[in-house]
């Protein structure tokens, strides 16, 4: 008689007494080729034995669960839980009105497509035991995000030592604390019309490096009680270090007649206190700093958090990446550093690290790697005067695999330089040198259409908006992705407020155009059903091409919205979600849902291009993955689907 397998998700992590009481459950049940489940079936939890389950809505296929007689090709047996309900489209404005459907509850139809043997056991008892056990209750969710917990932390126990798989949980943990839980040092601030000499003599006072510094030209204009208990101007303050004291000595300036606002720094980063330890710590690597003011709710300062009390507060080599990049004195050098980046995401994708985190770190690492090289090619002078900066998958954060450059050069009005074209020609030659790739559309900057002065940029896309070539929707989502590297920023915040300005400008229905290329790709039904008959077949040219089944839609569809609703800033699918949710454009459930998926594409992409060394890695074969895995596929698949149709309805495009 057949039997559970307790050593396959979701049955592996039961104890022994709530093994016994699923046996004591669980029952034969045999489907007849074409027979359907009927209504009071689905109250149980299916595993496939043998054979093969359709799963419809609405008389439209969705995905397909199989059985043993498949296990040449599958890790093992697919379940389902026949109660779960169908993702409520209706979660938010945009969605009601692109589904146009009735909030009326809706159910899936089970039909045997082959003669099938399943277990079926009952839902109660699943129920008694996800009640008791959350990872049960994690893989069994009808909430993604839950599922791909579950997911993650099974990655995370795979051909661990469980004492390694422990500390890389603690650490994970830490990242996502507060700042405030770190030690912050106190709070000192000097006026700027103190000198040196003054500011030196409370850091050595007190044993401290540093003092923030006021502005002289509010010194008057705050109430004393305010300048000793609360600081409340934090995003007016600088900052004076030991290191600027000696600067000003070493430039033969006396310390007792020079102001503390001649050498301190105003642009001051800060931090809020409920801001998580990794983006403090994405901070400092990006900029390169060594502490950050903490503001609490009022934007008053409360500490300082410094680099070396954060460091003993979590261990994490991306610095030490950082200092080798820093370091870096020819061109050569920076061969170690992007090695040391790849073997860093090879670590953190194993230890179970969130893909989103890795991202973003990688994102500020290579960002360090682009400026460094800049810096040794090109003359101060065209650094001060241009702005380099990345795009597409690396400007928005979302690139883990060095695939194709993607970069420009905004120039200033008026500066030229004779040998700007062969500064671009050796950036993006020796980029290709250390691994990343030359971008096969020409959308670098040894192309001229991506170095140009900020008056002929913004001409350029102006005419983009008018989209009267193919190319033309290809570079303005370049643009729209695009992130700060060095140089002079103001010319890349120019270059949004244009944008802004171009797209109010442009057609009313240029937007709705925009929204197609989401569209391009086929659903999920069509991936799935190409996907069944591969089952005799050992052939890997119809797997699921994660880019265009899964990414590409989600990002172009949330690069959409985020254009329609004006936000421009940040280029990020996260940043967007979040902007879109406080614009009420979307709910925030649902905007996770689409981080989440988003998220796992990018997962498993990572997964297939380390287990195969192919830097590109589209294909995943959906008869290598686990059950639980494929049921995430097919589940994630279903979120880009459901999200199609939303843009569909929104922007009231054709179905084709």
């Amino acid at each position: 008689m057949p039997h559970l397998d307790f050593t396959q998700p979701p049955f592996d992590v039961l104890s022994l007494a709530e093994r016994q009481s699923i046996r004591k459950n669980t029952q034969i049940r045999y489907l007849a080729k074409d027979e359907s489940l009927l209504a009071e079936d689905l109250q149980y939890l299916y595993v496939v034995i043998k054979g093969q389950v359709e799963q419809l809505l609405d008389g439209e296929f969705v995905v397909s669960y199989l059985g043993s007689n498949h296990s040449d090709h599958l890790n093992n047996n697919d379940w389902f839980d026949s109660r779960r309900q169908p993702e409520s489209l209706t979660d938010n404005t945009l969605t009601k009105e692109a589904t146009g459907l009735a909030d009326t509850a809706k159910t899936y139809q089970f039909r045997a497509t082959e003669d099938t043997l399943l277990l079926q056991v009952a839902g109660s008892t699943v129920d008694k035991i996800s009640a008791q056990n959350h990872l049960v209750r994690q893989m069994l969710s009808d909430k993604l995000p839950e599922r791909l917990k579950a997911l993650q932390q099974r990655r995370h126990n795979t051909g661990t030592d469980p004492t390694i798989y422990t500390n890389q949980q603690e650490v994970q943990q830490i990242m996502l604390q507060p700042v405030i839980d770190v030690r912050l040092l106190p709070v000192h601030i000097v006026d700027a019309n103190n000198s040196l000499y003054d500011a030196a003599s409370v850091m050595t006072q007190i044993g401290i490096k540093h003092v923030l510094v006021r502005p002289s030209t509010y010194v008057q204009t705050i109430k004393e009680d305010v300048q000793e208990t609360s600081y409340g101007i934090g995003h007016l303050l600088g900052i004076l270090t030991d290191t600027d004291i000696c600067r000003a000595v070493s430039e033969q300036k006396n310390p007792a007649t020079t102001s503390c606002q001649d050498y301190a720094n105003f642009n001051l980063r800060t931090i809020k206190s409920d801001d998580e330890i990794g983006d403090a710590l994405l901070t400092m690597t990006r900029y390169r700093i060594h502490r950050l003011p903490v503001l609490d709710d009022q934007g008053k300062v409360i500490g300082i958090l410094g680099q070396s009390d954060m460091l003993a507060h979590i261990s994490h080599h991306s610095q030490l990446i950082s200092i080798q990049i820093e370091q870096a004195k020819y061109l050569t050098s920076l061969d170690t550093a992007v090695e040391l980046i790849g073997r860093y995401i090879r670590a953190q994708h194993q230890n179970g690290v969130k893909i989103g985190n890795i991202s973003r770190m990688v994102q500020t690492l290579n960002a360090q790697v682009f400026t460094k090289l800049w810096q040794l090619i090109v003359p101060d002078e065209v650094m001060v005067n241009t702005c380099l900066i990345v795009m597409g998958s690396e400007g928005r954060g979302e690139q883990i695999m060095r695939t194709d450059q993607d970069n420009a050069l905004i120039i200033r009005d008026g500066y030229t330089h004779d040998d700007l074209a062969q500064f671009a020609d050796s950036f993006n030659h020796h980029l290709a040198n250390l691994g990343y790739p030359l971008c096969d559309g020409n959308i670098m900057m040894t192309n001229p259409i991506w170095r140009q002065p900020l008056k002929a940029f913004n001409t350029q896309i102006s005419s983009w908006f008018r989209n009267t070539e193919p190319m033309h929707g290809i570079y303005l989502s370049a643009i729209l992705d695009a992130e700060y590297v060095c140089g002079d920023e103001s010319l890349l915040t120019q270059i949004r407020q244009h944008l802004k300005v171009a797209h109010r400008q442009s057609d009313p229905m240029f937007v709705r155009q925009f929204a197609r290329a989401a569209l391009q790709f086929g659903d999920v039904n069509q991936w799935w059903q190409k996907f069944v008959p591969l089952l005799g077949n050992k052939s890997n040219s119809q797997d699921i091409d994660l880019k265009k089944a899964g990414i590409f839609p989600l990002v172009h569809g949330i690069r959409t919205l985020a254009l329609e609703n004006d936000i421009l800033e940040v280029p990020s699918s996260k940043n967007r979600l979040k902007a879109l949710v406080q614009n009420q454009a979307l709910t925030q459930e649902r905007a996770d849902t689409l981080l989440e998926a988003l998220e796992f594409f990018m997962a498993q992409r990572l997964s297939v291009a380390l287990s195969t060394d192919d830097k590109y890695a589209r294909q995943v074969n959906p008869m290598t993955l686990t059950a639980l895995e494929r049921d995430l596929l097919k589940e994630c698949l279903a979120v880009v689907k459901s999200f199609k149709a939303q843009l569909r309805q929104h922007y009231q495009l054709e179905m084709s």
